[in-house]
């Protein structure tokens, strides 16, 4: 595997209404499981351009459900980087699998997801989480990161000088 020590950018994500309240909480990817995470496991996915994170937001729908695009500064390590894709040498065959249709696998033929044991495999050697390529918009780069793994030496921190974004779920009655 490819680590990086430390990665520093400016990450960008589409949040539902429902948790604009907390953008940095992972807790809705873990109700369902995500590319790189199963379910019960926080995680929380960023795109490094707003082209990106949108496509990822709509996936293959024709139409574009309410969001609220937020910026983040983000300064976490070490991190796998997935982003040149497999290799035989040095990756774990699986990660061959890392970009199989996860929702098809699980939803559809309750068949667990390759990329759900590699994301287990990231926390387990102690990564804070995964950069890797936008399945929908293959120019774009994502990382899901993994709140639990995180320490008081890592930043994801929302930019919201103005006070924006809701502070609850009260907002929305």
């Amino acid at each position: 595997m490819k680590f990086l020590q430390r990665f520093c950018a400016v990450g960008f994500r589409l949040l539902t209404p429902k948790w604009a309240c907390a953008p940095t909480s992972g807790a809705g990817a873990a109700l369902y499981g995500g590319r790189a995470n199963r379910q019960g496991i926080d995680a929380v996915y960023v795109s490094f351009d707003a082209q990106t994170a949108l496509a990822e937001y709509q996936q293959l729908s024709p139409l574009m459900p309410p969001g609220t695009l937020v910026s983040f500064e983000i300064s976490v390590g070490p991190i796998i980087d997935f982003t040149d894709g497999y290799s035989p040498n040095g990756w774990d065959p699986l990660w061959n699998d890392f970009n199989n249709d996860w929702r098809n696998l699980w939803f559809d033929k309750k068949i667990e997801p390759p990329s759900w044991i590699l994301g287990d495999m990231a926390i387990a050697a102690a990564a804070k989480g995964i950069l890797f390529r936008s399945s929908v918009r293959p120019a774009g780069i994502n990382l899901v990161l993994y709140p639990g793994a995180l320490t008081s030496d890592d930043i994801l921190k929302v930019y919201d000088p103005a006070h924006a974004l809701p502070k609850n779920g009260d907002s929305w009655k």
